[in-house]
């Protein structure tokens, strides 16, 4: 039986916390009615303590969406964890989310706490949050680099003060997908059934995602994420990516989430319009290339049947359909194609007078525009005395 595992969308707040990423209020309501579409299971609207804007943000999410799941963040302070119950007030299912770091070297370099120390706050907090919602999710901030012995102490008392939730992320990006799985494993095991075990994996040595599979393939059952994969230094693990592997690969990951992926490729153009940037081209599922064909062997392929070339139906992510780029690296088939969808139908000898134009104006340019197309098979007609 396929397992279901939750999809925690942090756009909002980690995501938001990258350079060029800052969002107004009004700005995060239309990314958050595009979250909605989707239908994360779980929205994290902020960072209340951080400013007064992402206060009023994530009040503005609680009460424009009331019914939906919304979370906001929370170090392990009473300050912060009154703030965020405050801002949480609108909405019928709210979830605090409270951390701190559990790894030696944070508690040395940046908290100068103890271990002891440490658990007692975190055990404090967590009870503190519960006396305003029933849905805690407790983070142990760099637990990828968290001596296992402590973080299965600290996750075991952080359950027993009324956690419903562990999250156990990369925050620095350093773990690799084996050393990860049995990290998760581990705690999965301590845990058994009483908390759900969630990652939130950094990209900063490319393997957000990867690692992110690790943990579900170990027990995690739900993903921090974010649209297009924006977030601190080199972003989380890409929503869309982690949620179409499952999607696509069935046949060897027995998981599900429900996640509306029509919607994708939308909340993805949403973003890049709200923030500075929007995806690199060649970007997995949402880039401008995920379903550009230019090679001529493979415009051949797609042309015959689209599945030689393309794993997911275009339409399964949002994209009206995959197209092919004519560039140099294009062939006969591909050219044709686009000839009688200009309204040029060609003779072999035509065709060969335009596929060699084509060639030698492709070598000079980056892409090839359909009125250059046109004007090469006029040309064609005219050099070998056909009417066009």
């Amino acid at each position: 039986m396929s397992q279901r595992v939750y999809i925690f969308d942090t756009t909002l707040r980690d995501g938001e916390q990258s350079p060029g990423c800052s969002m107004t209020v009004p700005e995060k309501l239309k990314m958050a009615a595009k979250l909605v579409d989707l239908g994360v299971d779980i929205m994290e609207a902020g960072f209340p303590i951080a400013s007064i804007g992402d206060f009023e943000a994530v009040e503005a999410v609680s009460k424009e969406f009331s019914e939906m799941q919304v979370a906001a963040l929370a170090r392990c302070t009473k300050l912060d964890i009154d703030r965020a119950a405050e801002a949480l007030k609108h909405t019928k299912r709210p979830r605090i989310h409270t951390f701190m770091a559990t790894s030696d070297i944070h508690l040395q370099f940046k908290l100068k706490k103890s271990r002891e120390q440490v658990l007692e706050e975190v055990v404090k907090s967590v009870q503190l949050a519960r006396t305003y919602c029933d849905d805690v999710e407790f983070s142990a901030e760099d637990a990828a680099r968290t001596d296992p012995d402590y973080l299965e102490q600290v996750s075991k008392a952080a359950v027993a003060a009324g956690a419903r939730t562990i999250n156990l992320p990369d925050t620095v990006g350093y773990s690799i997908p084996s050393e990860y799985s049995a990290l998760i494993g581990r705690i999965c095991k301590a845990l058994g059934d009483t908390a759900i075990v969630s990652v939130h994996c950094h990209d900063d040595l490319g393997l957000a995602v990867a690692n992110s599979l690790a943990a579900i393939e170990a027990g995690a059952r739900q993903i921090e994420c974010t649209i297009n994969g924006i977030g601190e230094r080199a972003g989380n693990c890409s929503l869309e990516e982690i949620v179409m592997i499952l999607k696509t690969r069935g046949d060897k990951l027995p998981y599900y989430t429900n996640i509306n992926t029509e919607h994708l490729f939308a909340a993805s153009q949403t973003l890049s319009s709200v923030i500075t940037f929007g995806p690199q081209p060649n970007k997995a599922i949402v880039g401008e290339n995920a379903f550009a064909h230019e090679a001529g062997i493979h415009q051949d392929g797609y042309l015959k049947n689209k599945s030689t070339y393309e794993i997911i139906d275009p339409k399964t992510v949002g994209v009206p359909q995959g197209k092919l780029v004519l560039g140099k690296h294009s062939g006969r088939h591909a050219l044709k194609d686009r000839c009688s969808d200009l309204g040029f139908e060609l003779s072999k000898e035509e065709l060969d007078f335009v596929y060699h134009g084509f060639c030698e104006l492709a070598d000079r340019v980056k892409g090839v525009r359909n009125d250059a197309i046109a004007n090469i098979c006029r040309d064609a007609k005219k050099a070998l005395g056909v009417s066009a």
